[in-house]
């Protein structure tokens, strides 16, 4: 398969054996996105953790200081007193029973779910439709609370949900290209940071093995760890 245009020229300016710190990563990111439409910059982290084993298992939530750059449709699936409060937050779709249905039957044109911890005895049984999209809420992840408007108002402001996956690494879309540099080191920084503080005590030897950056038909470029810290 022949090199891009584009590729070509980015190689010209890049050296992919070096690695960077955040704010020269960022720069070069933004410098380098050719493609005709708003590539998402994502980070790709690969811990020094099992995640077969309960007790190094990464999960957590970063709110990312400005946005993802992405519009998510955000369904709250709530009982009627909540539903105002709801809407006023910013949800896209408001309901309970005929939300449900439409999932039974297939719907999953969402992003986010934000639930109540007494209505999920009611989505428990949509576990097949929505654990294998990513879309179950989770009280972890600050999805399932009585806070409904809280919760939606920090989805749609930049709060992400990650998890690592069970090759050790955790993918997560951190900002988008038209973003200042500046801005995208600020995002990928909080993630990072947010992924250290929740080392596992039983996690043993380097924590943070590598980190990647790139946009979506970009470049990767190796973040330096010890950068990180």
């Amino acid at each position: 398969m022949g090199t891009s245009k584009n590729r070509k020229s980015a190689l010209e300016n890049v050296d992919l054996k070096k690695s960077y710190n955040i704010e020269e990563a960022s720069i070069i990111i933004k410098e380098n996105a050719k493609a005709k439409f708003d590539e998402s910059v994502e980070l790709a982290v690969r811990l020094g953790v099992d995640p077969r084993q309960a007790n190094q298992m990464v999960r957590g939530v970063a709110s990312l200081p400005h946005g993802t750059g992405k519009k998510l449709k955000v369904l709250a699936l709530v009982s009627a007193d909540k539903e105002a409060e709801a809407k006023e937050a910013g949800a896209d779709y408001v309901g309970l029973d005929e939300y449900i249905e439409k999932i039974k039957g297939g719907w999953t044109d969402i992003d986010v779910i934000v639930t109540m911890p007494s209505i999920m005895g009611k989505i428990g049984a949509l576990g097949r439709v929505l654990g294998p999209r990513g879309l179950m809420p989770n009280p972890k992840s600050g999805t399932v609370t009585m806070d409904v408007a809280k919760a939606v108002s920090d989805v749609k402001k930049g709060k992400i949900d990650f998890k690592v996956e069970k090759n050790g690494i955790i993918h997560a879309s951190v900002a988008k290209v038209s973003f200042d540099a500046d801005k995208i080191a600020e995002n990928a920084n909080e993630l990072l940071q947010t992924i250290i503080k929740l080392k596992p005590s039983a996690a043993k030897g380097t924590y943070v093995k590598s980190v990647f950056m790139s946009s979506t038909m970009g470049l990767g470029l190796e973040i330096d760890a010890n950068s990180l810290v």
